[in-house]
């Protein structure tokens, strides 16, 4: 295992001491650290941090670092092949890559093809990469950098560290806000209001697992929801997709800020629309809380006032569970698109369960649903 204080401690020595990019739970230890220690920013999404990346490059000739879950190297492909590669601008980046859905190693179902394609993705990139595992020690990963890695970015190329799970020794902080109100309550509250008719498509990560345990526990069955396991970002877009198509059943998207915030353009597209079925839900935490709690910037921007510039009809918005209740009735019988932000406290269930079904069981129970069979 490696001990992030000593591995970017040893990058700051060597002059690369810009971070940015998106969190990941297999990079948490690496993560936690720079959120306590060292300047960071945290993007958008993994190409946003590419951008950003390729600025500081280009203003200081220094090499920055970009971390990111192996699932966001889809979001980096066209900054990559576009603007960093040695065929254009050969701006050198050092990524942190999580390495979900490995080979070998137990995960779940939407980590597995990207787990696989990993390593060919890299190499199809041009981007020089090296695995770490609990096995790997400092200094093997620092004979790398010497022997390999700064060369190569001393050309214009791009190398990247590819994390296992466990390579990394724990380092924690604490994270928290001032909510009361968990994103479990407030989804079984919010769902408890809807009638059978209504359909739900909810955002990846613990949202999902929330909403199919609470189904569980009611006996419910899972045809009213869409489970994102995967896409981040792109739930709203489903979601749009499903209602422009489904006129006559109302369409509730759970979303998250950071979600929302990766792919902020759809909120434009959804008010250009204005599907009068589409009712938006922000769970807002300001934080990746699925992927180890660290802060959006969301708590930075108006959200409620950017919405409602976007096209859409109504915003609502409720801070506590007496404000969400008195609040639902005109939010679910308001004309759409619509939007709800809830305030929600960054923590959820130890023993929080995953969906028992597989994607392709949950896609056509939803399916079957809408066709009203």
């Amino acid at each position: 295992m490696i001990d992030v204080s000593e591995f970017i401690s040893y990058l700051n020595d060597i002059n690369i001491n810009f971070f940015c990019g998106v969190p990941d739970s297999q990079l948490s230890p690496f993560c936690d650290y720079l959120e306590e220690n060292c300047e960071s920013i945290i993007a958008a999404n993994e190409g946003n941090a590419v951008a950003i990346a390729s600025g500081y490059n280009l203003s200081t000739g220094n090499y920055p670092v970009v971390f990111l879950q192996n699932s966001g190297l889809g979001n980096i492909v066209n900054p990559v092949t576009s603007l960093t590669h040695k065929k254009v601008y050969s701006i050198p980046i050092v990524y942190v890559v999580g390495w979900r859905g490995q080979p070998g190693v137990h995960d779940e179902p939407q980590h597995k093809k990207q787990g696989e394609i990993t390593l060919d993705l890299l190499e199809l990139l041009d981007i020089e990469h090296f695995v770490i595992n609990k096995d790997t020690t400092f200094k093997d990963l620092k004979s790398v950098f010497e022997n390999n890695f700064l060369d190569k970015l001393s050309n214009g190329a791009s190398v990247a560290i590819v994390v296992s799970k466990d390579a990394f020794k724990d380092y924690k902080i604490d994270k928290s806000n001032d909510n009361t109100l968990t994103r479990e309550e407030a989804i079984q509250t919010v769902t408890s209001f809807l009638s059978d008719d209504d359909m739900i498509v909810s955002t990846t990560g613990k949202s999902s697992r929330e909403l199919f345990e609470y189904r569980e526990a009611q006996n419910h069955g899972h045809g009213n929801d869409f489970l994102t396991v995967g896409s981040m970002g792109h739930s709203s877009s489903i979601a749009l997709g499903v209602a422009l198509n489904n006129s006559d059943k109302k369409i509730f998207c759970f979303d998250g800020d950071g979600a929302i915030l990766m792919h902020m353009g759809s909120l434009a597209l959804i008010g250009s629309k204005k599907p009068e079925n589409f009712y938006h839900v922000m769970f807002n935490n300001s934080a990746h809380e699925s992927v180890g709690g660290l802060p959006t910037i969301m708590d930075d921007i108006h959200i409620k006032e950017l919405v409602k510039s976007c096209g859409y009809n109504e915003v609502f918005d409720a801070s506590n569970i007496d404000e969400l209740n008195d609040i639902l009735p005109r939010f679910v019988e308001s004309i759409g698109p619509a939007f709800l932000n809830i305030d929600v406290d960054i923590s959820s269930r130890k023993d929080l369960g995953r969906p028992t079904t597989t994607p392709i069981e949950n896609k056509n129970d939803f399916m079957k649903k809408l066709q009203g069979e």
